[in-house]
């Protein structure tokens, strides 16, 4: 029997369905293309040709941020909408780990492949498309994740730790 993984509480949400492979596939290419936006593309050729070294990087990534909260507001006024592919079940997820997450209620098929969006409580806030096997009907192990949004994952994990550390501090 595996041992069960180290998780901590982490109240996120999810949408997912039971994995099909080509369109699901496309959708997860495009959620990790979000950020090669025009803004995102003239900013990394900047990077890339040195014009960035004199700019403060936090204020240069918050005029990047605002620039993207602009162009959202207008494609919201133009009643545009991002291209998702509809999926069938949503579920809130109860906690996290390095490679896995909880669900609150058991609601997956054990050994079943699945594709689903987890929406980040980040900064910036943004969804990242992940698949994921069952392992019990409520447990969840990623499979598939973009290397940045690994990075994010685990630096969200190591947040949500930090302050279970706080708080059982705070209780003794």
């Amino acid at each position: 029997m595996k041992p069960e993984p180290r998780l901590v509480k982490a109240p996120i949400s999810l949408v997912y369905d039971i994995a099909n492979e080509e369109s699901h596939e496309r959708e997860y290419h495009s959620l990790s293309e979000a950020d090669d936006d025009a803004i995102g593309q003239w900013l990394k050729l900047a990077k890339a040709k040195g014009e960035t070294s004199e700019s403060d990087p936090i204020a240069l990534r918050l005029l990047v941020e605002l620039h993207r909260k602009v162009d959202n507001l207008e494609r919201l006024i133009k009643n545009e909408k991002p291209s998702r592919i509809g999926l069938s079940s949503s579920a809130q997820i109860e906690s996290i780990g390095f490679g896995y997450f909880r669900l609150e209620e058991a609601e997956l098929e054990p050994g079943t492949r699945y594709y689903g969006r987890i929406s980040m409580p980040t900064y910036p806030q943004r969804e990242i498309g992940v698949f994921f096997t069952a392992a019990d009907a409520q447990l969840a192990k990623i499979e598939k994740i973009h290397d940045r949004d690994e990075k994010e994952w685990g630096a969200y994990v190591t947040a949500r730790e930090r302050v279970m550390i706080r708080e059982l501090k705070g209780n003794e």
